[in-house]
């Protein structure tokens, strides 16, 4: 375990900086020792995950030896720092989102076939249950459509309908409990519609 790093002031490292910036090799050398645990604590918090931080540290300070010919000192060394080390990480975090992750795993498609969801109706059902939805009335099956599988708003489904708000939430949950019962009932392959009122 290696013995804690004196804390280094702002201003010393500023200066530190400036030199560098001057090509003073001794004091890139300083500049990195005297921050380069600050910054790995600050992008293993801002990334949420502590293995990536050595490798965004390194890509910080590649940043920082890179910019630093034009650091100017108009803030300390340390806030221009952790700077570049927050802009390497959302770049991290960006490239990690954009691309696809790694299984570790010789089968992949049997990965990703574990990986979908389970549960969910398949095409036999899907069938049944939009005959069960051809099998309401009317004005519920317009409601039920417009509301819940088209995703309007009630308002603008009330406005379209030509009807009050409170009707077209009335005419869903009817049509709700409807298709609730005749799915839990197995004998009604195709519900009689309900007289009208």
């Amino acid at each position: 375990m290696t013995p804690a790093l004196p804390t280094v002031t702002d201003e010393t490292v500023t200066a530190w900086a400036l030199a560098a910036a001057d090509g003073d090799n001794e004091a890139v050398d300083r500049f990195v020792r005297a921050l380069q645990r600050d910054v790995r604590r600050y992008v293993a918090y801002l990334a949420d995950d502590v293995q990536a931080a050595d490798d965004l540290t390194q890509d910080t300070f590649l940043r920082a030896l890179t910019a630093l010919p034009r650091f100017e000192g108009r803030s300390s060394a340390r806030v221009w720092l952790l700077s570049i080390a927050r802009r390497a990480v959302i770049d991290s975090l960006r490239r990690a989102a954009c691309r696809p992750r790694t299984a570790w795993t010789d089968d992949w498609q049997a990965a990703a076939e574990r990986a979908q969801p389970t549960g969910l109706p398949g095409f036999d059902e899907g069938v049944a249950l939009m005959e069960l939805v051809d099998s309401l009335p009317g004005d519920r099956r317009e409601a039920f459509v417009l509301t819940q599988l088209l995703g309007l708003p009630y308002a603008e489904a009330a406005e379209l309908s030509g009807c009050p708000v409170g009707t077209v939430r009335s005419r869903v949950s009817r049509a709700r409990t409807a298709l609730a019962e005749w799915a839990a009932d197995d004998s009604v392959t195709h519900p009689a519609e309900p007289a009208a009122a």
